[in-house]
């Protein structure tokens, strides 16, 4: 008996003394992955120094989104994504950076020209490109060349590039500007093979938010509403490219018939067809490109090959990580409020009812701030987070201080809620806004459970107790659900009928859930001017009567422990940008992630009474 408890004890012992070994070991490789990081980060500093180089090229390297307001990243996270050479799954470019850098460079007597690699943008909305293309346009009024180089180019792409002086495309390469669409995924027939029941209880014409869980395929209601705006979009995008080459818009190939024969004159190369309609100005390989620009800069032994100074380190240089405010000048603060809206406290990169009222609150606070410009770039989402959100407003115009709005690419639905009682509203001219309507949607289960074998039941205290997704919605419920969704639209048309100085009727007319191109909501009334988020800033300090200001962007406070790391592990590595070209996944994954990035929208709203003021089909493609 002795030797079993001997050998139950030594085996306990055993297994303790390798799962400790095992915990220290897994601790310890951690500490040797950062240890290692920052050695590497130290070593390379040879290569990587924070410095711009002499007589060099800016190269522009854009990877990714173009955004107003970057998603939130945990400080380890990006630092190991850094120290493995890794990118985020959706990586994204602040504009403002961009700008900035573009506009010190244009001074800057070390840079002699500015090159764009551009293969590693995604796109980011029409308005942000216009904002990168202005400051490209202000940076040739120095004479520095400007050069546009690439395998192929994106139509978002293409638009910067062809404010460039010189386009140039490999000669293998291709170029197609294919316009806008909207085609998304529809899920009536998936749902319905899951036995899922979709409750769906919403108010206008046009708001087609929910059709995808309730049809397979768009409605006529919704065609034309979509077709008009997208019809906009896409004029104002071939104006603007048309104007920046000096071509004509009958370069631009409205239908397949059209193109195919222009594709047949250029022997069937994409390439020719690209340069024979002054697209581009010349079909170059890489190191033709290369040794173009060393005549103009020099070379260097670097991987470019050519003296440049890469758009990251120039950041960094022109940027500091702790920027000085002065505190004691009068301000004009500027709120982000970027992507869907959420109720309760979110991260960056989303707005949070709770969370950007509380930006919003530390502006009207803060005795140095005399406006404040709201930065709205949301197709909408919870119709209490927006309304949070709104009350702030109101209380920053109670408080003295003007509050103005520019609209980035979407303003729609709950994005507009939250613009309405603004003293003034600027847009863009591609702004997609309006789509004043509202849904309330959830999803019961009971018919999938059962068709498990898994069924509920019990007792309540009365007919109210027991509402569960596991259970079927009583058609009373679902009838004082549509009623509070009636009565949500008729909120929003009272407080747009009352912010803009229309009447609810005036207001019905351009609402159900309507979407608007910025042009038709100036004319419409739902906007004052079509403008930038400088001439919205100047409106606010107008609005204030300041003459002497600076502005800030209005962040969230970091605890002391969350500067600690963020300083710690971002200064613990530094990265040059690299020269990039194609690299794509694989067509199918994509639009897998994409199917069931779509879906799953739907599950992140979480309005505690399931109302919604969403403009889902707010998306160009």
């Amino acid at each position: 008996m002795a030797a079993k408890g001997n050998w139950t004890k030594s085996l306990f012992i055993g297994l303790w003394t390798v799962l400790n070994f095992t915990r220290k070991l897994f601790f310890n490789v951690i500490f040797l992955v950062i240890f290692v990081g920052i050695i590497i980060a130290i070593t390379s500093q040879e290569d990587d120094q924070l410095t711009v180089k002499a007589n060099s090229a800016l190269l522009l390297t854009l990877n990714g989104q173009l955004v107003i307001e970057k998603e939130s990243v945990d400080p380890f996270e990006q630092f190991l994504q850094d120290a493995m050479g890794s990118e985020p799954d959706n990586p994204e470019v602040l504009v403002r950076d961009v700008v900035k850098v573009i506009e010190n460079a244009k001074q800057d007597r070390r840079i002699k020209a500015l090159v764009l690699d551009l293969q590693g943008l995604s796109g980011g909305g029409l308005d942000k490109l216009r904002t990168v293309a202005r400051a490209i346009n202000d940076f040739k009024t120095s004479e520095k060349p400007v050069y546009a180089i690439g395998d192929y180019y994106t139509k978002e792409q293409y638009y910067l590039a062809s404010h460039a002086n010189h386009v140039y495309l490999n000669p293998m390469g291709s170029l197609l500007l294919d316009g806008y669409g909207r085609y998304g995924m529809y899920f009536k027939d998936f749902l319905e093979k899951l036995k899922v029941t979709t409750h769906i209880f919403r108010v206008g014409t046009y708001k087609s938010a929910v059709e995808p869980l309730i049809r397979n395929d768009m409605s006529e209601a919704a065609k034309e509403a979509e077709r008009k705006w997208l019809d906009g979009y896409w004029q104002q995008y071939k104006e603007d490219v048309a104007a920046a080459r000096g071509i004509p818009l009958s370069n631009f190939d409205e239908t397949l018939e059209g193109l195919l024969a222009k594709f047949e004159q250029a022997g069937g190369d994409f390439a020719n067809y690209a340069l024979q309609n002054n697209w581009v100005d010349a079909l170059k390989t890489r190191e033709e490109v290369r040794v173009e620009l060393t005549g103009l800069v020099g070379e260097n032994e670097d991987n470019h090959g050519v003296n440049v100074t890469n758009f990251n380190t120039y950041l960094k240089v022109v940027n500091p990580p702790l920027p000085s405010i002065n505190s004691d000048i009068d301000k004009v603060a500027i709120v982000v409020a970027k992507g869907t809206i959420l109720n309760g406290n979110q991260k960056a990169g989303t707005i949070g009812g709770d969370s950007t009222a509380r930006l919003l609150r530390k502006a009207r606070l803060d005795e140095n701030v005399k406006a404040v410009v709201l930065q709205i770039d949301s197709p909408g989402g919870s119709t209490l987070g927006s309304e949070i959100i709104r009350q702030e407003v109101l209380e920053l115009k109670n408080a003295g201080k003007p509050v103005v709005v520019s609209m980035s690419t979407y303003a729609a639905s709950g994005g507009y809620w939250i613009a309405a009682n603004a003293d003034r509203i600027f847009a863009s001219p591609s702004t997609i806004t309006g789509s004043i309507g509202v849904f309330g949607m959830f999803m019961t289960y009971e018919n999938s459970l059962d068709y498990l074998g898994i069924h509920s039941d019990g007792v309540g205290s009365n007919e109210l107790a027991g509402f569960s997704a596991v259970r079927p919605l009583a058609p009373e419920f679902g009838q004082i659900l549509q009623r509070n969704v009636e009565t949500s639209y008729g909120n929003f048309l009272s407080l747009v009928s009352n912010a803009r100085d229309m009447t609810v009727d005036e207001v019905d007319d351009v609402a159900q859930g309507r979407v608007w191109i910025g042009t038709d909501a100036l004319e419409l009334g739902l906007v004052d001017e079509l403008g930038t988020l400088e001439d919205a800033v100047n409106a606010a300090a107008e609005f204030a009567a300041l003459e002497n200001y600076d502005t800030f962007y209005v962040q969230r406070t970091l605890s002391a422990q969350e500067l600690f790391w963020k300083e710690f592990f971002g200064q613990a590595f530094t990265f040059v940008g690299k020269w990039q070209f194609a690299n794509s996944d694989s067509a199918l994954i994509n639009e897998f992630k994409r199917v069931l990035g779509e879906f799953s929208i739907f599950n992140e709203l979480n309005d505690p009474m399931g109302t919604y003021i969403l403009c889902l089909q707010c998306q160009v493609e």
